[in-house]
């Protein structure tokens, strides 16, 4: 049996912490980043197990949230097969690299970027829900330029992602709607794109011997709970009031990060 190498109290909260966020990945997106901001505030591990860690635990919630989105019809039309493929191919070469180059981040400067990103997501979220959120571009994802310009989307996202250990959801579902994706089919998208984000990420994590097994399998458990919860909750309930709360949230703790 795994030791867990942090104590147990800590470890409860952390369950809870992730049974939340997995809730928040198939309601609105932007729900993992809060599995990795509880690793850098709450315990002394460094940057490259956060990151390595918290991708392990994503690998199982992009795979979860895919099939209930394909379950519920989201992921069944060629559209979304078309954003899915594009997206999820040029975000594996973007999470390698944002892999490889975590390792030469400091803790410090690592927490930096996670509260930029964090607060960023944050005024996203607030902006659309308070002003409405026009797209900056029509994405045609048929036309040659449609997939050029998500090719590009995703190996940013991919980066992103990869250095910092974030969900492919916390930047794919934002970055989808201002080109244009419906909420409901960014999130879907998001969860196909996850997969292959956290996959390749924890793959060279990895190879650096940054992941650890024990407690990326006890938050992923109930990550995976909140999950399917959030699936149902998307489809039933208007996650408008959430968001709003959401994006305080972000806001709030992002310059906690930084500082």
């Amino acid at each position: 049996m795994l030791e867990l190498p942090l104590e147990a109290p800590l470890v409860v909260v952390l369950v809870a912490i992730a049974f939340v966020s997995g809730i928040g990945i198939t309601t609105i997106g932007p729900g993992g980043i809060f599995v990795t901001i509880a690793l850098y505030s709450l315990t002394p591990l460094s940057s490259s197990q956060i990151a390595g860690t918290a991708h392990a635990t994503f690998v199982a919630t992009g795979l979860v949230g895919s099939a209930a989105y394909l379950y519920s019809g989201e992921m069944r039309t060629g559209e979304s097969r078309a954003l899915a493929i594009v997206l999820s191919a040029s975000s594996v070469v973007g999470a390698l690299i944002g892999a490889y180059a975590n390792s030469f981040v400091p803790r410090a400067v690592f927490g930096l970027l996670l509260g930029g990103f964090a607060s960023g997501v944050g005024a996203i979220i607030l902006y659309r829900e308070r002003r409405g959120f026009n797209p900056l571009y029509a994405l045609e994802v048929k036309t040659v330029q449609g997939k050029v310009v998500l090719a590009g989307l995703g190996f940013g996202l991919g980066v992103a992602s990869g250095l910092l250990g974030i969900g492919g959801p916390v930047l794919a579902v934002p970055a989808l709607v201002i080109v244009g994706v419906p909420m409901l089919l960014a999130v879907a998208v998001a969860q196909v794109q996850s997969i292959f984000i956290a996959g390749f990420a924890t793959s060279g994590y990895l190879l650096q011997g940054s992941v650890l097994p024990s407690l990326a399998v006890a938050l992923g458990v109930p990550l995976l709970g909140g999950v399917v919860v959030g699936w149902k909750v998307a489809h039933r309930v208007d996650p408008s009031r959430l968001k709003v709360a959401l994006g305080i949230v972000l806001l709030a703790v992002g310059p906690y990060l930084a500082f």
